[in-house]
């Protein structure tokens, strides 16, 4: 036995033994003289056998192993032998008190086996006792179960005996692993550690020469991993990102739930008695209700643009409540973070035109049906620039929706309350082979943009989209609770590969 059984001694060991012995004809002994498991010696030979200093030859062998209650069975007998043996030879005993000393569940089982072994009998003349009969108890099964746990080798028992014993559920058929070692091709006495990495100082010196390396297979593909699988949504999600970033968009701080009315409706020129801005389509908090502050000064400026207007405007004519753009919320769009951003760029030095993108979740309250949740994401990009306009945003909304696989494009005139030009997108669906709408877009209107203190002379184009619809479509799915929630299943998550819409 080994003093230290350390991996890298238990190794020393085993080639050792070889160099003298050429052979190990049984590991299950080498790991008994070890004094470790087999399964601690089993790391020690895999190890040795990657690198072909030993070679393994499988030895399969069948063994007996007793279960709990052969285990059981095999200490204190069966539970006749047990009933038996603690009855006094012909002494009646009063059965009802001697099966509650012996507990009720080895009494009913030992005392109709015994029965049968005719070891013991009821008193003819009073039912109500029990004697033993029989002088010598020679309880076989006990026996056979002991030798069974000290020989267990299957095939040095009958078979028809083990069989038996099985049907019983007192023991069970086992096969143990374990290897005859011989030497391997790269076999040496003492293992020498190969290096997986080429250095500088090697190439320096010229020790690469002499050095032996690790060999790398790289045609493999490597196991795949049993968890960390992208969900669908986060595939596309990362598809897109990578796009807008190629395009030389920044993305936004989006890492905000809760926004006040003010970024979220006011800043966008969208009047406190919109319908957006009812309980009905905003999830408002309870707590805390209002917000701590905005920017004072260009709070007034938005006050001032809402009530009278301004830049050409005539506003919307109404007394603006400072208590109704506090309230807080969950946003219902990513643009109360563009919002932000855009008064940030406003209150630098000097206007620097800047590309912006989010990809995040957003709040509003629907009804929940096949198409539409109460949280989705969105996708939005914007453009700060000089001298830009709608010619500058149908290129790039071109650019955009072609890059994700979207090349037929229409475009429709609408509405927002803070974009003027507004434009929705349509793109054609080969598969579907029809025109579904894919997102929205248009110029931010100059009451949005002047009091955050922008050059007049700049503009800001912008485009959204949800990220849901588009991943839909890309993997064929026509109810949005199988994409998003509880109902999605963890298989797909883990087969599905980024679907691309072909044109």
């Amino acid at each position: 036995m080994v003093e230290n059984t350390s991996d890298s001694a238990v190794q020393a060991h085993i080639l050792q033994h070889l160099d003298k012995n050429n052979t190990i004809d049984d590991t299950l002994q080498l790991a008994q003289q070890l004094n470790i498991t087999h399964i601690e010696l089993d790391k020690s030979l895999k190890s040795l056998s990657a690198e072909e200093y030993i070679a393994l030859q499988v030895i399969e062998k069948k063994l007996i192993e007793l279960t709990e209650e052969g285990s059981q069975y095999a200490e204190k007998g069966t539970p006749e032998f047990q009933y038996a043996s603690g009855l006094e030879l012909n002494t009646p005993t009063n059965k009802a008190e001697y099966d509650k000393q012996i507990g009720a569940e080895l009494a009913k089982i030992g005392f109709s086996k015994a029965m049968q072994r005719k070891w013991v009998q009821l008193v003819p003349d009073n039912k109500e006792l029990v004697n033993r009969l029989a002088e010598n108890l020679e309880d076989t099964e006990r026996d056979q179960l002991r030798k069974y746990s000290e020989f267990p080798d299957l095939d040095h028992h009958d078979k028809k005996v083990i069989d038996q014993m099985k049907k019983r559920k007192l023991v069970n058929v086992v096969t143990q692993k374990h290897y005859k070692v011989t030497k391997g091709t790269n076999f040496a006495p003492v293992r020498v550690k190969l290096e997986t990495d080429l250095t500088a100082d090697m190439l320096r010196t010229g020790a690469w020469k002499d050095t032996k390396f690790k060999s790398f297979n790289f045609n493999s593909t490597g196991i795949n991993p049993e968890g960390g699988h992208l969900h669908p949504l986060l595939k596309v999600r990362s598809h897109f990102r990578e796009i807008l970033l190629e395009m030389g968009f920044n993305e936004m701080p989006t890492n905000r739930y809760v926004e006040s009315s003010f970024w979220n409706f006011d800043t966008l020129f969208q009047p406190q008695s919109h319908p957006a801005r009812d309980m009905h389509d905003t999830f408002f908090l309870k707590k805390p209700v209002l917000c701590k502050e905005f920017p004072a000064e260009y709070g007034e400026r938005v006050k001032d643009i809402h009530e009278k207007g301004g830049f050409g405007s005539l506003g919307y004519q109404y007394k603006w409540d400072v208590n109704e753009a506090r309230k807080n919320l969950l946003r219902t769009h990513t643009t109360a973070i563009s919002s932000q951003m855009l008064y940030a760029l406003a209150n630098q030095k000097e206007f620097k035109p800047m590309k912006y993108f989010s990809i995040d979740r957003v709040f509003r309250n629907e009804t929940l049906d096949a198409t539409h949740l109460a949280e989705f994401h969105q996708v939005e990009g914007l453009i700060a620039d000089r001298n830009i306009g709608l010619s500058h945003l149908i290129s790039l909304l071109k650019e955009f929706y072609e890059k994700i696989g979207i090349k037929q494009l229409k475009f429709k005139p609408a509405y927002n309350p803070y974009t003027e030009p507004s434009m929705e997108v349509f793109g054609y669906h080969p598969q579907l082979k029809k025109w579904v709408e894919i997102g929205n877009s248009g110029v931010f209107r100059p009451e949005m943009l002047r009091p955050m203190g922008l050059p007049e002379d700049v503009s800001v184009i912008a485009w959204g989209l949800s990220l849901e619809r588009p991943t839909m479509i890309y993997y064929g799915i026509n109810n949005i609770k199988d994409l998003f929630g509880h109902k999605v299943s963890l298989t797909s998550t883990k087969n599905n590969k980024i679907c691309y819409i072909n044109p």
